[in-house]
């Protein structure tokens, strides 16, 4: 990815009460040296982040993203971001997206130099990956084990699995081992035998007619592009549940997607080699709702 725009934060206070921050922002050269040695989010993996979509230049579901960001600080023992001025960072960079097309915003919040004084925090903006094709023809997916039960998380919070963290190495490589077993994308099970989330998009299946997501309680990503569709799906009179959902259950699922900010809608064609029936219309109306400007 060829990133065109990025730009530097000096992190405000949350209660910072200035409406106007630009005087807070440092464009840099995208392609040039930017980050010490000593930066703990390159170290450690030890920071946060948001991909946000951009739809001709209009960033989607930012609210949603920012307050998400602000989610994961908060688990992350990071300063609690001031919101308006990662806004204006936001819309500063989607002038640098395509004028009529996709583009992906990247938000970054870093613990900083190893003792040193303040976080880290920039923003990056590039055209996104044509995913045209991957909406209409779908993806295959195999079921991975999360190495985990339903219930760690709420033992374990030190585990940061409700948040989205830089330390991704786990999802990258989930990634690989399933192209290795001739898929193109995984999806976690528990290991106590649910279903959780892909490494780096949501899970939503229709079975009987209900639209269904594995709950957000076994330390799942609570996704923005999931919540939107949900959101739509609603008003359009379709039933939505949060679930817990046995990997049994998937014999059953009539449709399946793989949800997320940048791919948006892709179908999940198959699971562990087992054929998923395909709603390529609905598929189609799901992406036409997601490529329209959504605040």
């Amino acid at each position: 990815m060829a990133w065109r725009f990025a730009l530097v934060i000096d992190p405000a206070a949350s209660d910072d009460p200035r409406t106007d921050f630009v005087d807070t922002f440092r464009v840099i050269d995208p392609s040039a040296p930017a980050l010490s040695v000593g930066e703990l989010s390159t170290q450690r993996g030890d920071g946060i982040f948001e991909s946000v979509g951009v739809v001709d230049r209009h960033p989607q579901e930012l609210t949603a993203h920012l307050e998400r960001l602000a989610h994961s600080a908060s688990l992350c023992d990071l300063p609690a971001p001031q919101l308006e001025q990662w806004r204006q960072a936001v819309v500063a960079a989607a002038a640098h997206c395509p004028s009529g097309g996709e583009g992906v915003i990247k938000l970054i919040l870093s613990r900083g130099v190893e003792h040193g004084p303040s976080p880290t925090a920039w923003v990056t903006a590039a055209a996104a990956a044509d995913n045209t094709a991957v909406r209409e023809r779908g993806i295959r997916v195999v079921t991975l084990d999360r190495g985990y039960d339903l219930d760690a998380p709420a033992r374990a919070p030190w585990l940061l699995l409700g948040a989205k963290t830089l330390s991704y190495a786990v999802n990258m490589a989930a990634i690989r081992e399933a192209k290795r077993r001739g898929a193109d994308d995984a999806v976690f099970v528990s290991s106590d035998g649910f279903m959780l989330e892909a490494p780096t998009a949501s899970l939503v299946l229709r079975i009987g007619g209900r639209f269904l997501t594995p709950a957000p309680n076994g330390g799942i990503l609570h996704g923005t592009t999931q919540l939107s569709l949900f959101e739509h799906l609603a008003e359009q009179g379709a039933r939505t549940e949060y679930a817990t959902i046995p990997v049994a259950d998937l014999a059953g699922a009539d449709a399946a997607w793989l949800l997320s900010s940048v791919r948006l809608a892709a179908p999940i064609t198959a699971i562990d080699g087992v054929d998923v029936p395909v709603d390529h219309e609905l598929t189609a109306s799901f992406n036409a709702y997601l490529l329209s400007p959504r605040d």
